[in-house]
């Protein structure tokens, strides 16, 4: 046991300490506030506090737990509210009322809750199983089977298995290992956060998170198993986004990390998710979501932890075989944490005051999203999409410079364009994927060939307004030829009637890919029939002034089901529209 010697905000030096290990969990003080060993030197421990140390002095008892920060993972994560370092914030609240009491414990899993465990197939005494392997199952909720598994680094012969009504502390097997010792077997198990887990081997993804948000599934895809960035200044909409894809993405398990974000938005997400509706089966999202609220009022060394607790859950449904969609909002928020540790730390400053060791934090985070060969023999993938919020929209800054070299997948979030209502605010010209060459296979097969030749002709009318935008500032539009201004009204047609979306909308707020190149078609028909009008005589003002452009603001109002018919009526309203124009 140590003796506290120091106190500088969250930071704690004890003395005595001899015998700890880096990355230690330690109970600080009389209060026995959580901490973590982020320093050794001799018998001293620096230790990092994940509560507020007001109060706490010199003198006070230190003691170490032996074992890294870990989380527990079992029957009862889906639709429960974490805080940065797995306390649930629910039970919390029936303990001790709406605030956070400094030393509360309460274990992250129910333990009085009984879940019945069905023994897996194939799966019986005498078998040999290596670690990850499923030996059985909980149905968790209605969406998702939870799969029982070994423990990393335990495996051997099954020497005992039982069926049944347990919790999560009851055995319910054991396995003899080759030394001959007898391990016992919980439906719950803990793993260290800040370590990677392990599986058989990464594949590359082959198939698109589908986010239902036209401007990311159609020009700027990620893959399953990807990582994606999404940089923006203050009141872009990058939360706005980041909801949007927890909502509507086709991941089976979606993890929710609020990082320092603002306590009403991340109130917004508690009271939300809960109301919200899985679209394909109707049950509620909460039931294949976990949330890790750490809100910028929170301990600013907890926000530091969170996001490590929330790759880990994530990398825990990884194992059993599902698609996993995690959210971090927002990178900066834990970046600022770091850096305000390190400063505590006295440790030499890099760019902006940041750790030197930022941009090596940043790759450990993001390379841990991947398809991979679990050690089960499954296949899973984990997607990492991180918000980050650069001061003044800044993005030379280290944190964004940091992402940008790390993702594949970049959503440049433009105040310019939130300014003028058009959301998501995502800018075409600035943002990218590097997806899209091995996702075109798969696009190929279950779209259609045509959907990406759809996006390069939409992606070159953007860029071309785009020069053309610059000519008209220096001249005005009216002294352009009239196949420019036409090239004009299609860019905005694409921006205003594909691009902007509404996530209040009941129907805009979700688009399948399906519909998207259904609009994307109906759009380009409009082009290629306006080109033949402008060769027939016809001039640009006229077409631009008809009411063929009405039609194609619709469609984006058209119900999913009705989506074929309302773009074959579109096309033949536009057609008859510049027939009459001829006439």
């Amino acid at each position: 046991m140590g003796i506290i010697s120091k106190i500088a905000g969250p930071l704690a030096v004890a003395s005595g300490m001899t015998g700890s290990r880096m990355y230690d969990v330690v109970r600080v003080g009389r209060e026995r506030l959580i901490g973590e060993i982020i320093q050794l030197d001799g018998d001293r421990a620096i230790i990092q506090v994940y509560e507020d140390t007001s109060g706490i002095r010199p003198g006070e008892p230190v003691k170490s737990d032996g074992e890294p920060l870990s989380v527990e993972l079992g029957p009862g994560i889906l639709g429960n509210i974490f805080d940065g370092v797995q306390r649930p914030l629910e039970a919390i609240q029936r303990k001790s009322g709406a605030f956070i009491r400094r030393g509360i414990e309460v274990p992250s899993l129910d333990r009085k809750r009984r879940w019945h465990f069905h023994i897996g197939e194939g799966i019986r005494k005498g078998a040999r199983i290596g670690e990850g392997g499923i030996i059985g199952y909980v149905d968790e909720t209605e969406l998702v089977r939870h799969y029982i598994m070994v423990p990393q680094g335990i495996s051997g012969r099954l020497r005992s298995i039982r069926e049944g009504s347990f919790t999560v502390e009851d055995t319910i097997a054991e396995i003899e290992a080759p030394d001959g010792k007898v391990i016992a077997l919980t439906m719950m198990q803990r793993r260290p956060v800040r370590s990677v887990a392990r599986h058989s081997g990464k594949e590359q993804p082959d198939s698109p998170l589908i986010t239902g948000q036209r401007v990311v599934d159609f020009f700027f895809p990620v893959a399953k198993g990807g990582s994606a960035g999404i940089p923006g200044p203050f009141g872009s909409g990058k939360t706005v986004v980041s909801h949007q894809l927890a909502k509507h993405s086709d991941a089976e398990i979606v993890v929710y990390v609020g990082c320092g974000e603002r306590g009403n938005e991340m109130t917004e997400v508690l009271v939300e998710f809960p109301e919200l509706r899985d679209p394909k089966t109707g049950r509620p999202l909460m039931e294949r979501t976990v949330l890790i609220a750490n809100t910028s009022n929170m301990p600013v060394a907890a926000r530091e932890a969170s996001i490590y607790t929330g790759i880990t859950i994530s990398e825990y449904f990884r194992d059993m075989g599902y698609s996993v969609a995690l959210m971090a909002d927002s990178t900066s928020r834990w970046a600022e944490a770091m850096r305000e540790i390190s400063a505590r730390l006295e440790e030499m400053p890099g760019e902006e005051g940041y750790p030197a060791y930022l941009p090596k934090r940043l790759a450990e985070f993001y390379e841990r999203a991947g398809r991979v060969r679990t050690l089960s023999g499954k296949t899973g993938s984990v997607t990492i999409v991180g918000a980050v919020s650069p001061p003044g929209g800044d993005t030379s800054e280290p944190v964004s410079q940091g992402t940008l070299r790390v993702v594949k997948t970049y959503w440049a979030l433009d105040a310019a364009l939130a300014n003028s209502k058009h959301f998501p605010s995502i800018n075409w010209l600035n943002s990218y994927s590097l997806y899209k060459a091995q996702l075109a296979k798969w696009y190929s097969a279950n779209v259609g060939d045509d959907y990406g030749a759809y996006r390069e002709e939409a992606m070159k009318i953007l860029q071309k307004e785009a020069e053309l935008r610059d000519i008209v500032q220096l001249v005005g539009e009216d002294a352009l030829p009239d196949n420019e201004k036409l090239m004009l009204e299609m860019g905005r047609i694409i921006r205003e009637d594909f691009l902007r979306q509404n996530a209040f909308d009941e129907i805009d707020t979700y688009t399948s890919l399906e519909k998207q190149k259904l609009m994307a078609r109906a759009i380009l028909h409009y082009g290629e029939t306006a080109e033949k009008a402008l060769d027939r005589g016809v001039s640009a003002e006229r077409i631009i002034a008809s009411k063929a452009r009405a039609y194609l603001s619709r469609l984006k109002e058209a119900p999913e089901a009705d989506a074929e018919t309302a773009v074959k009526r579109a096309m033949e309203q536009i057609d008859a529209e510049f027939a009459a124009l001829e006439a």
